[in-house]
């Protein structure tokens, strides 16, 4: 039997095949060209128990081309891995064996590998996560705008509806309200790009059975049922309700099968 493991980087891989005794039968560094990893691991297809890629930023496309190609593919859950002292040296190849061993041995965290279509629903809601984000920063510019020119905070309601007569109104120096229009115009190209992706997000989830549930609890809203629907994904692969949790600053795990919420820093 065969294991093989992928450090996964921005632009190229280690891709390495290691046997029942963690012995390198295969490995090279190789650009991020799904032919030419394909190339390395297709003579071990038959031995190979699997394949293991770092779950990355960029995972996608290297696991749904393996997957589509026949091979067995684990996500590896890398903030779960512990880098013992003494059985983890520096280096991306020892990285790719270590992921290989971990496999071996059986102890590998692995995280949900949900379909490109179910993904492509959950990164939108992600992405109507960060353009809230956003705007909240620029709202919370123009509140501190006031309170430095007035003394006091207009409320987050006035700032997302300032309009180019009301910011004359202020009666503000040229340049002070000139960054407030900026702010104003960010703020409101925002609230129309967040409405379009809730109603594409709408006419997603609401035809599902679980979010009529999730909805129908006493404190979580639309957004809210959303979210947790999304990042949930199938709860079958939760083994418990205690392997599954919710906070307040949004949808996490503790499961070993971890939702790959928190994987791509810039999300």
């Amino acid at each position: 039997m065969k294991y093989s493991g992928i450090d996964l980087h921005s632009n190229n891989s280690v891709v390495t095949v290691t046997d029942e005794n963690d012995r390198v039968v295969a490995e090279k560094r190789l650009p991020n060209d799904l032919a030419k990893i394909l190339g390395i691991l297709t003579p071990w297809r038959d031995e190979l128990a699997g394949v293991v890629v770092e779950s990355t930023f960029n995972w996608y496309w290297l696991v749904d081309g393996l997957q589509a190609a026949g091979f067995t593919v684990h996500l590896a859950h890398t903030a779960a891995i512990k880098k013992y002292e003494g059985l983890k040296h520096s280096g991306d190849e020892t990285d790719a064996r270590y992921l290989a061993h971990l496999m071996r041995l059986g102890i590998l965290p692995t995280g949900a590998i949900l379909p490109p279509e179910q993904r492509a629903v959950r990164d939108l809601a992600r992405k109507r996560m960060q353009l809230v984000r956003s705007r909240c920063q620029h709202i919370l510019a123009v509140e501190n705008i006031t309170a430095r020119q007035h003394g006091t905070r207009i409320t987050s309601n006035q700032a997302m509806g300032l309009s180019a007569e009301t910011i004359d109104q202020m009666r503000l120096q040229e340049d002070v309200a000139l960054a407030i229009r900026a702010n104003a115009a960010v703020i409101a190209t925002l609230y129309a790009q967040i409405e379009i992706l809730e109603k594409r997000l709408q006419e997603k989830v609401t035809v599902q059975a679980e979010y009529a549930l999730l909805t129908s609890v006493p404190g979580i809203g639309l957004i809210l049922a959303t979210t947790i629907l999304l990042e949930t994904g199938p709860i079958e692969r939760f083994a418990s309700a205690g392997n599954w949790f919710c906070c307040s600053k949004g949808v996490g795990t503790r499961n070993v099968d971890m939702i790959s919420i928190a994987y791509d820093p810039r999300e």
